[in-house]
């Protein structure tokens, strides 16, 4: 795994804003040249620790559409510099269609409940009802920066798999999902420690309630507005994304 990068340091937005790098030549002579200079041909990196792929789920038509058929695959990635070039050339969040999507999930999982990475898991939730007043486009690029950045959980927690944007007529929802609920996941090997192994219930809440409050502070949201946590599995039997919550902060 690469040694991960402090997304502090890098500027949050293309333009250069809180200093972004300067061009200078390289210790063979190689002028460098990174995305902010250039977004095609840019030759210095910063890994991250993961590598991150972007999916798009379009707008059904309403004709018995099948998800696979609406969800699409866009681009994998696995820098900073990588990540801002994805960035720069995608729609914002604000100007896609009603009913779309956009998924960031580490390289392997896909972005359904069925994958068995996801399948005992859960996410963390927010509403935006006031869609006039809300800078939908910045929340969700901060959402990527904490995600990319690991900066949602501790190195060692293996908890986060992706991010979620949904536009919808009457709101956006941003989300944050997990691999589990907070307990052991049945049937793990002894050699992966991600997802629980070994923890108990109390640590594995403790753990999902550190990532809900980290994710509140990137979604800027008041102390009084509740950020919520349910199951996969209870999105699934009761039909809806809105299950009830099994934690709030």
């Amino acid at each position: 795994m690469s040694e991960q990068v402090d997304l502090s340091t890098i500027p949050i937005s293309p333009d250069g804003a809180n200093g972004g790098p300067s061009t200078s030549d390289g210790p063979t002579g190689e002028q460098t040249i990174t995305v902010f200079h250039n977004p095609e041909n840019f030759n210095v990196k910063h890994p991250l620790a993961n590598a991150w792929t972007l999916w798009f789920t379009k707008p059904s038509s309403g004709k018995g559409d099948n998800w696979n058929d609406l969800l699409k695959e866009v681009i994998t990635f696995e820098s900073v510099e990588e990540f801002w070039g994805v960035y720069n050339n995608i729609a914002p969040v604000s100007g896609l269609a009603v009913k779309s999507d956009y998924h960031l999930f580490k390289k392997g999982v896909r972005p359904e409940w069925e994958d068995p990475q996801n399948k005992h898991g859960g996410k963390w939730s927010y509403s935006f009802k006031d869609k006039r007043n809300i800078d939908i486009d910045d929340l969700w690029l901060h959402t990527m920066l904490a995600a990319i950045g690991e900066t949602l959980e501790e190195e060692e927690d293996g908890e986060v798999m992706g991010v979620v944007v949904n536009v919808r007529k009457a709101f956006f929802r941003i989300g944050v999902w997990t691999r589990t609920i907070g307990k052991n996941i049945p049937g793990r090997g002894d050699g992966d420690v991600a997802g629980g192994k070994g923890r108990s219930a109390e640590k594995g809440k403790e753990i999902l309630l550190a990532i809900g409050r980290r994710f509140k502070e990137v979604l800027k949201l008041q102390p009084a507005e509740l950020l919520e946590f349910s199951g996969h599995t209870d999105s699934a039997h009761s039909g809806s994304t809105r299950a009830k919550a099994k934690l709030t902060v």
